[in-house]
């Protein structure tokens, strides 16, 4: 058996990749946020919600680990995934981003934020360590305590000041700066975690069983960006749907008043 400490490869473009799909991830998925508190239908509001968590665990956290996980490699030992732990993280990663969504709620303030940041950051962390478990090779994976709590600190405190980007300020192009800072928060805490990573190669181990990870990944990273475009595209056309409301209303004052008049 042999202690293997550094098994990243395929160089800074794959790092460049897993960021740029984690920042657009949390932009779309913070902007639904948005929208959802400044909505007053319940129904619409949650839909707004659900694709926020979508976007922002399933594209930003989920996706953008396993992306990264393609660099990650134990020289020796073939990799492999279990299905079964892939699926748990997704579904993980999603509700638990959703709940902290969900808490942080339609009007800004610091005790409600604070928690929503905390569910948020951990649902990364939680995510990450779920897929980490997801990980099959010849031999066993041990961590660095230091260097977890550190990437818990990351998600939670980065997250946190995201969402108050979004939720408090007015200006697009720093609720953008938000969607950055989240996407920050989550490569910084995936290659923090990744840094706690201890690998102890076992040669003489049985071949691990699973699937290998671009078999599935390719598929759902297309999925997955497919996927962002019905939140971009709702995003987009919020604002219209915004003033047909409006019109909508105008033309119902309208009528009464000629009604109204009538009488």
């Amino acid at each position: 058996m042999s202690d293997e400490m550094h098994h990243f490869s395929m160089g800074l473009w794959l790092l460049g990749l897993a960021f740029v799909v984690s920042v657009v991830g949390s932009v779309v998925g913070l902007a639904c946020t948005r929208q959802s508190a400044e909505t007053s239908r319940s129904t619409t509001r949650m839909l707004w919600l659900l694709m926020g968590a979508l976007s922002i665990g399933g594209v930003g956290i989920w996706l953008m680990h396993f992306i990264a996980m393609l660099g990650f490699s134990v020289p020796g030992s073939p990799i492999r995934y279990s299905l079964a732990w892939t699926i748990v993280s997704a579904v993980i990663s999603v509700t638990g981003v959703f709940i902290g969504l969900l808490i942080i709620g339609t009007e800004y303030r610091l005790s409600k934020l604070l928690a929503g940041g905390l569910v948020v950051g951990i649902a990364v962390n939680v995510m990450h360590y779920l897929g980490m478990r997801a990980f099959r090779f010849q031999g066993e994976i041990h961590y660095n305590m230091y260097f977890v709590a550190l990437s818990v600190l990351i998600a939670v405190v980065a997250g946190t000041a995201a969402l108050w980007f979004t939720m408090v300020l007015e200006s697009t192009v720093l609720r953008f700066i938000g969607g950055v800072i989240m996407g920050i928060a989550v490569v910084g805490m995936h290659y923090t975690g990744m840094a706690a990573v201890r690998v102890v190669h076992d040669p003489s181990a049985p071949a691990p069983e699973g699937i290998g990870v671009f078999a599935f990944l390719f598929p759902v990273f297309v999925l997955g960006l497919l996927a962002l475009a019905v939140p971009i595209v709702a995003i987009m056309t919020a604002p219209d749907q915004l003033t047909a409301q409006m019109d909508a209303d105008a033309e119902d004052l309208a009528f009464e008043a000629l009604e109204f008049a009538d009488r």
